[in-house]
């Protein structure tokens, strides 16, 4: 039986991609682009965002076969299927160019593990699956999934057999990815909602596997920058 691995700890620390952020925001407030308000209201209607509707996408998935294939040839379109409609949903009627992307489903098999990540900076597909956890905005995840991705998802509890595939997918701005994993054993009979529940968000990044009982996500203790950026400057 292989060794249980508990997650690692993750480092907080702020990036410069952040810090440009905010200086980016501020300036575009002052120029009178958009307001500190719109901002505000476009802050809290992502934050109403959540993994539900992609969960509900594998869940489909796993239960329909046209489904499955839509999904993996045109994730866009089988994105409406489950209430995502990636132009018209926006509370600006027309999307961000952030949020408005080429959605693609990464069909695992028994032989190939697909996991997400965005080495630049957070591309991440926000409105099927909701905010990024803080993890995966992190230098520690961004940085050594790409070198070492299997000694990372052991991390997270994830040991796969040495004859697995490990494919990293690199999130940007126009192409972003969902994960759509191997049905798991024991789930014979459920309904889309049972199954889309074992569809956590971190089985639709790639970085677990669903199984069933199993509904929420790995707890990863977050540590303290050793030499944190100054938020100053």
């Amino acid at each position: 039986m292989a060794e249980k691995h508990k997650p690692a700890p993750m480092v907080d620390e702020v990036s410069d991609f952040e810090i440009l952020e905010v200086a980016v925001r501020e300036l575009a407030i002052e120029k009178g682009l958009f307001s500190a308000d719109d901002h505000r209201r476009w802050t809290e209607y992502m934050n109403t965002l959540g993994p539900a509707p992609a969960a509900h996408l594998v869940a489909k998935a796993w239960l329909d076969p046209e489904f499955k294939k839509l999904a993996v040839e045109d994730g866009v379109k089988a994105s409406l299927e489950v209430g995502i409609d990636w132009i018209n949903s926006m509370p600006t009627n027309f999307g961000t160019p952030s949020d408005y992307c080429n959605l693609r489903v990464l069909e695992d098999t028994p032989k190939l593990k697909h996991v997400v990540v965005c080495t630049l900076c957070s591309c991440y597909p926000r409105p099927i699956l909701g905010q990024s956890p803080e993890w995966y905005r992190t230098p520690n995840y961004r940085r050594r999934l790409v070198r070492w991705p299997r000694q990372v998802l052991a991390e997270f509890g994830l040991q796969l057999p040495a004859d697995v595939e490990i494919r990293v997918e690199d999130s940007n701005q126009k192409s972003r990815f969902v994960v759509l994993p191997v049905r798991p054993e024991g789930t014979e009979g459920w309904s889309e909602d049972q199954l889309a529940e074992i569809a956590t968000r971190d089985c639709l990044i790639g970085v677990a596997l669903p199984k069933p009982g199993v509904t929420a996500n790995a707890k990863l203790p977050v540590h303290p920058a050793v030499n944190p950026v100054d938020h100053d400057h």
